[in-house]
């Protein structure tokens, strides 16, 4: 039997967080603020690399990227579980809903992704100073950016088509504000391990391979800069790597609460605690720790700030500070 002709939910209802209207309310509020912060916050760092000519160098690009994905990430659940709030329904299509978990995961897969990525220009700026100009290019950088973007978004495609052509024949209920894959293959009608065991492998191996990646990139940081005679110069170092770090514990410390094991039993509030954390707070708190860590984007930032409140020229805000 085709069991894809078998299915007969058309949409899924996204419980998200229930509780009483006056609390719902308050809830959209408070993530409808939050939201705006994240957007405002990360295309601050975007705009300001874009504008700034002294940023125009591989850390500030690779941040400027993450940035700008953080600002995808948000955008895949959080229109959606503030319509929610609002909602009396609260569902979602069959096809939105896979369209979601297919953007929410890639997005995830492509911070992976860039993460490593950030901690290995970090390696090569202190570990190999003098040959990081010609090894991490302009070129090079994008180069490998974009095939951060692509390669995830190539990751989960298979597994997602071969989700859908289970049989979801009711309850149509997902326990969640967004289509996670535990949840869902929960409500498929027939069992589905292999799949389920594909799904915690796949992400058990990106998640593994980038943080022990991120992990060695700073072992070797870290032996360099105790060699550092000066204290400024290890200070320095430290300051520089100690951003990225803070976003690595936050970002991964909550993923490999939730997809090592997709379905290990824990209580649906824990993964939805858990979920809003790495997918909305933590793109909200990423601006705040990379813009006050870090001089040149404080700089950058207050020059935007000017340029707002004063409309100077847009040249006279991309020049370097004069001599």
């Amino acid at each position: 039997m085709n069991v894809s002709r078998i299915n007969t939910v058309t949409e899924f209802i996204l419980l998200s967080f229930p509780c009483s209207r006056e609390v719902q309310v308050l809830l959209f509020v408070l993530f409808s603020v939050s939201y705006i912060l994240t957007l405002m916050g990360n295309g601050a760092i975007v705009f300001a690399v874009k504008l700034d000519h002294r940023l125009h160098t591989p850390m500030y690009t690779l941040l400027a990227n993450f940035s700008f994905l953080e600002m995808c990430y948000i955008n895949t659940t959080v229109p959606s579980m503030l319509r929610n709030f609002l909602s009396e329904t609260k569902t979602i299509s069959f096809t939105a809903c896979f369209l979601q978990f297919y953007f929410f995961f890639s997005m995830g897969i492509t911070e992976t992704f860039l993460l490593p990525l950030m901690a290995f220009d970090r390696y090569l700026a202190i570990c190999r100073p003098l040959h990081y100009p010609t090894i991490m290019s302009s070129h090079l950088c994008m180069n490998l950016v974009g095939l951060c973007w692509v390669t995830a978004f190539l990751c989960y495609p298979v597994p997602i088509y071969f989700i859908t052509q289970l049989p979801f024949c009711g309850p149509n209920t997902i326990d969640h504000f967004v289509c996670d894959p535990g949840p869902l293959l929960a409500l498929s009608c027939i069992p589905a391990p292999g799949i389920e065991l594909s799904c915690s492998i796949l992400s058990s191996l990106i998640i593994f391979i980038t943080f022990f990646f991120i992990l060695w990139s700073y072992t070797l940081v870290l032996r360099a800069v105790l060699r550092v005679p000066s204290a400024a110069g290890r200070s320095k170092a430290f300051s520089t790597c100690g951003s990225h770090l803070a976003v690595v514990s936050l970002f991964y410390g909550t993923i490999m609460m939730m997809y090592i094991s997709p379905t290990s039993g824990n209580p649906a509030g824990i993964h939805k605690i858990v979920t809003l954390l790495y997918s909305a707070v933590t793109p909200l708190v990423n601006p705040l720790i990379y813009s006050l860590r870090n001089k040149d984007m404080k700089t950058a930032l207050r020059k935007i700030q000017m340029f707002t409140k004063t409309g100077q020229s847009k040249q006279e805000l991309m020049s370097g500070p004069r001599s």
